[in-house]
């Protein structure tokens, strides 16, 4: 059996492993791995993005993306939806991927370049428990997609009263619990139901409850993902996911001391694989949820 649009892996870093009668497309990219993961600089990102275009088929399904570290590769699927009237981009994910990056794009700067695509109606990041967007961070986050009522973060238990400061104050929520997020969230797909939703899940969103990433996790359950991704139905036309487990070491010297600084824990191999069984389990489940909602 094989599904209308199957999933496609991009296959990175060999992270995702889905089942073969879903019809799943793998798309050979571990010779990009140093260039890309985490970030890179402008001209190897559009390279790839060349590179895709040659390789993705016409109408494919969900995108696995591997490691969050390749979360940025979202932009380039974004790029491609040029043609199709505006939509709305919900983002699940612990952290903002606001932030400024002077080197090119970054897999915590994306959704600022996202912004500034006009097919792009708004931007809703659901599930922020990080303090990437508290007042000790305020100067690193872009300002601009804010200001021009383009973004709005969802988080939970972060103090945001900075945003009001700027003029921005309405462009963040704050709940008390993933409960109460996910149940105002769905109330305001329901009040815009008229809109395509382009649906991009990091699973460190998730509390280390369901599944291990290598990022500092949020307090989502699973069936907030389900109970989201059900609200998409009929008005989905494009998603992915990101935030599988691999180890990798650096060649750059830049890219190891960018790595540490934020923080990432690196598993041990047997660690990883364990992860990667979790992980894989549940990606099937998205997959099957998402692929009910095209």
């Amino acid at each position: 059996m094989t599904c209308p649009r199957p999933p496609v892996i991009l296959d990175f870093d060999g992270s995702v492993k889905l089942e073969p009668h879903d019809g799943v497309r793998v798309i050979p990219l571990q010779t990009w791995q140093e260039s890309i993961r985490f970030g890179c600089r402008w001209t190897p990102f559009k390279l790839l993005g060349q590179t895709l275009a040659a390789q993705l088929p016409v109408d494919y399904g969900c995108v696995f993306t591997g490691s969050g570290d390749y979360h940025h590769v979202t932009q380039l699927l974004l790029q491609r939806l040029a043609y199709l009237p505006a939509f709305d981009l919900v983002v699940c994910d612990n952290h903002p991927d606001n932030m400024r990056y002077p080197f090119g794009i970054h897999c915590g700067s994306w959704i600022y370049w996202a912004s500034r695509l006009p097919q792009v109606q708004h931007i809703h990041v659901l599930g922020i428990c990080s303090p990437d967007i508290a007042l000790g961070h305020a100067w690193e986050n872009h300002w601009a997609p804010l200001l021009r009522n383009k973004l709005t973060y969802w988080n939970i238990n972060v103090d945001t009263h900075w945003l009001k400061w700027i003029g921005a104050g309405d462009r963040s929520y704050t709940f008390s619990s993933a409960d109460a997020l996910t149940t105002r969230f769905l109330a305001h797909l329901d009040q815009t139901r008229s809109r395509a939703v382009y649906l991009s899940l990091d699973k460190d969103v998730l509390s280390p409850s369901v599944i291990n990433t290598n990022w500092d996790q949020g307090q989502l359950q699973e069936h907030h993902l389900h109970a989201l991704i059900d609200a998409c139905q009929g008005r989905l036309m494009g998603a992915d996911i990101t935030g599988d487990v691999s180890a990798y070491r650096y060649q750059s010297r830049f890219k190891r001391w960018l790595s540490a600084a934020d923080g990432q824990q690196v598993p041990s191999p047997a660690q990883a694989a364990c992860w990667q069984a979790r992980q894989n389990e549940l990606n099937q489940r998205l997959a099957a949820r998402i692929n009910a909602c095209w």
